[in-house]
């Protein structure tokens, strides 16, 4: 399956869709077939994993897309040495993306973390750099002065936090920042009962009878996301499910009333689920 790509601000293409290696396989192996882009992070203390795993899959270097994810710092460690690190680990001569992960984690510092992460993209340790967890002040503290701007920030989101979204997506679209997704299917997994559900189950069938083959409701939202450009980090520790989720490109697209429908029901509650990184 040939997996479509999102232009970067710098000219990279990334693919739309990545297995994230954090949550469900947090410390443990990150190999799946078929994925083309995987998201690891420092944090997720499985880069060495991950690398195994690339090695393993004997995928040419050009046909995969490594993300990785900058930690809080240690004493005398800068965004480079990290990296410098993780590339070790990871077996690579230099990462696709690499994120700031939590602002927080680098108070009063932003601007200096960003200048460093700018160093790492101009000696091609990253070949592009971004974000994840900003919201507009954070933003707007490293695009002051930045010599290039995050390709990519990479946020919660799903429905019930679309709306309180718009802000920064409006800052993302002003630079031309990539939206990345995690959490996506929270919702309807660790929040069954919702005013989204009946939404998505009626969009589910609708799409399912056109399509004249099964649709799951994790399809319908990775759908909706998949249409606004948003750059989808998902994962499940089940094969099956997996190969659903890439499927999802085949999945028709959602109607224009379709589309509102969700982010309607969505407005009706308000809930993050990544308690660490809120108000970060």
């Amino acid at each position: 399956m040939t997996i479509s790509t999102l232009t970067l601000n710098d000219g990279n293409r990334v693919p739309w869709i990545a297995f994230g290696t954090g949550t469900a396989l947090r410390h443990q192996d990150a190999q799946k077939p078929r994925f083309t882009h995987f998201d690891g992070a420092q944090m997720y203390e499985n880069e060495e994993r991950l690398g195994a795993a690339i090695k393993a899959s004997g995928t040419p270097r050009s046909a995969l897309f490594i993300t990785t994810k900058l930690n809080r710092l240690q004493p005398d460690q800068t965004a480079k040495t990290a990296l410098q690190v993780s590339l070790e680990k990871l077996g690579l001569e230099y990462v696709d993306l690499y994120l700031v992960h939590v602002p927080g984690h680098h108070a009063g510092r932003l601007k200096e973390v960003w200048k460093t992460m700018e160093e790492c993209k101009r000696e091609k340790l990253a070949k592009s750099i971004g974000v994840s967890n900003f919201d507009v002040a954070h933003l707007q503290e490293i695009l002051d002065g930045a010599e290039f701007p995050p390709s990519v920030n990479q946020v919660e989101i799903h429905p019930y936090v679309w709306k309180s979204l718009q802000p920064v997506m409006a800052l993302h679209k002003e630079h031309g920042i990539i939206t990345s997704s995690y959490g996506g299917l929270t919702p309807l997994f660790r929040a069954p009962g919702g005013p989204l559900d009946p939404v998505i189950e009626k969009i589910r069938a609708r799409l399912e009878s056109t399509r004249e083959q099964p649709v799951s409701i994790g399809q319908v939202l990775n759908k909706w996301l998949q249409q606004y450009g948003i750059l989808v980090v998902t994962t499940s520790s089940k094969a099956d499910r997996m190969r659903e989720y890439l499927d999802t490109a085949k999945v028709p697209e959602l109607t224009a009333e379709e589309i509102e429908a969700i982010e309607n029901a969505g407005a009706q509650r308000y809930h993050k689920f990544s308690a660490l990184f809120n108000g970060l």
